[in-house]
């Protein structure tokens, strides 16, 4: 494992650190501060727990690293209720330490990207107090969605739009006499109130809050629900959806609440403040965004010239484990994304899905968008891990696949995101007790659906007993399976055959060879359970999703997930030959 004392030779191996297109083709790791590393030992990741990593990540071969939200936080929804977006929250440290973070991961060579949270704040935000405090009508309530209810006495809410996290969207406010006022909107949980970006003051707050980290050294921001802030000012009732009682969430063209017509002008306005650091020895600064859209060409607009630089491509996220789904999702992904100078950003897992291990083990492992009609593939990716927890896992089976697709994503044109964790195969946490669920979707839900705290246990460092390196011996906020004695970072550094040691040999190859940034992807034909490329006229990838082993092209084996058979690939794996 590298230490600080490596780290101008580090910064040296990572030659596309200055290149002013080095987030084409990066590869980002992403960091749940919460979950990631506990240094002053109180059960919760911090800042300085992430800075004594960075040389981990630095040696793991990562271009750069994404800090989900660490702001100052009631944490009621993972760190995404934001009360102050120009600050580090106490629990996880100061600016101090966020300077530090950025100063140490640019001298390691790792370009930095945070959270923004752009459609909703934290009811603790003052702005929120604030409002709840003014009179109707205020200026100090436009800020926000309040209106009036409906009925005789204004009992029912403004509309009849669901949350995300159950039940409707709207809470009632109460005035200072104690009789019930206004109601409030909000998308997501009930401390979460959403922005009214129809007022000027909401866009320019937001242009600072970008000025202020982009001045601090941060590279970029990750765009949470990079659909949603628009609204249609009508506030117009939806169809109703026959599993809540209330309307549904569907992302459908012409929907009134996401993916509206007005978050186009959000996104130029933004790519227009990443365009003044241009000439900053950092370069201009990154957007890549969070939106759930199909069909893809809906998407594809949020990376049109002078828009965002990238988005997520959760097809590859949602697809099932099969090769016509899989070539599916790649033939239509690369062509979009190409036709308006955009990379296609690949992605397997992050902090809101069960973890690939887990969902590849499973009988069911996506959609197959091979046979789905067009703008009906996508399934929201939260309710398919609510759904799929009680189905049985096949832990070994879901491994071998997690290492096989990490070699398929990190082969493939364009940039590629890795959920901590991922590079050392850990599966979803599916039995923590129930008393210690920390994810609102459980409350709202009833307690019927336990949510996404599956994914967020935290990491597994060193040792053979929790805290496994996380802390010193303060217990981590959710409890780590003992199971995972073998799976931390030091045991696998030492093995040749770990996953960890697995992700490094493919992102070295990946920085060393020129097929990865340059070569164009042209299909081989080996058979119809095999998902086959070249990448330009040296490289060629090969996965089996068949029942038999096949045979390869003529070359040299650069690297497999899984041991060749006597010269042929087994099931369930995957390689890169040099022809």
């Amino acid at each position: 494992m590298t230490n600080a004392s490596a780290t101008p030779q580090i910064a040296a191996q990572n030659p596309h650190f200055h290149d002013p297109d080095w987030w084409r083709n990066a590869v980002v790791y992403q960091v749940y501060p919460r979950s990631f590393a506990d240094a002053d030992n109180n059960g919760t990741g911090d800042v300085q727990g992430i800075i004594s990593k960075l040389p981990y990540l630095a040696d793991l071969g990562v271009d750069a690293l994404w800090v989900s939200p660490w702001y100052p936080s009631p944490l009621l929804d993972g760190g995404y209720d934001v009360a102050d977006y120009r600050d580090i929250s106490p629990r996880f440290g100061t600016l101090a330490d966020a300077d530090e973070l950025l100063t140490t991961a640019h001298r390691l060579g790792l370009r930095v990207f945070i959270d923004l949270v752009p459609n909703h704040s934290s009811w603790d935000h003052p702005l929120f107090q604030a409002a709840l405090a003014a009179a109707p009508g205020s200026p100090e309530r436009e800020l926000y969605y309040f209106r009036d209810g409906r009925g005789e006495n204004g009992d029912l809410p403004p509309n009849n739009w669901g949350s995300m996290f159950g039940g409707p969207a709207w809470s009632r406010t109460t005035n200072p006499d104690g009789t019930p006022g206004q109601w409030y909107l909000h998308m997501f949980d009930v401390s979460q109130p959403d922005w009214n970006w129809d007022n000027p003051a909401v866009p320019a707050l937001f242009d600072d809050v970008l000025r202020f980290w982009f001045d601090r050294g941060v590279d970029g921001f990750r765009i949470d629900v990079a659909d949603a802030m628009a609204k249609d000012p009508a506030l117009p009732d939806v169809t109703l959806s026959p599993f809540t009682g209330h309307g549904a969430n569907d992302k459908h063209e012409g929907s009134p609440q996401w993916d509206y017509p007005g978050v186009e002008a959000i996104q130029r306005r933004w790519r227009a403040v990443a365009r003044e650091y241009a000439d900053s020895d950092l370069g201009e600064r990154v957007f890549v965004a969070e939106a759930y859209l199909d069909p893809i060409q809906r998407l594809i607009e949020y990376v049109t010239p002078d828009r965002l630089h990238s988005t997520f491509n959760f097809d590859a996220l949602l697809s099932e484990w099969s090769a016509e789904s899989q070539r599916a999702v790649i033939t239509k992904s690369l062509p979009a994304h190409g036709a308006v100078g955009a990379p296609t950003t690949w992605v397997l897992g992050n902090h809101d899905t069960i973890r690939v291990v887990t969902r590849f083990g499973k009988p069911e492992t996506g959609t197959n968008f091979a046979q789905s009609v067009e703008g009906e593939g996508w399934e929201d990716p939260a309710e398919r891990t609510i759904r799929m927890h009680p189905i049985p896992t096949d832990v070994e089976l879901g491994l071998r696949r997690a290492r096989a697709a990490a070699l398929l994503e990190l082969s493939l044109p364009g940039g590629a995101y890795v959920y901590q964790g991922e590079e050392l195969g850990l599966p979803e946490v599916e039995d923590i007790p129930e008393d210690l669920l920390d994810d609102p979707t459980w409350e709202r839900s009833g307690r019927r659906l336990r949510g996404r705290d599956g994914c967020r246990v935290p990491m597994p460092w060193s040792g053979q007993a929790s805290p496994f390196g996380f802390g010193t011996d303060a217990q981590p906020w959710l409890p780590q399976p003992a199971a995972w004695a073998d799976l931390t970072a030091e045991k696998q550094a030492s093995d040749p055959g770990s996953t960890l040691s697995l992700y490094r040999a493919a992102l070295a190859l990946r920085r060393a060879r020129p097929e990865f940034r340059t070569g164009e992807l042209s299909w081989l034909d080996l058979g119809a359970d095999v998902v086959a490329f070249q990448r330009g006229d040296a490289l060629a990838v090969v996965v089996n999703f068949g029942s038999a082993p096949v045979s390869l092209p003529a070359g040299e084996v650069l690297l497999t997930s899984a041991p060749l058979v006597e010269g042929l690939l087994p099931l369930d794996a995957t390689t890169w030959i040099a022809l």
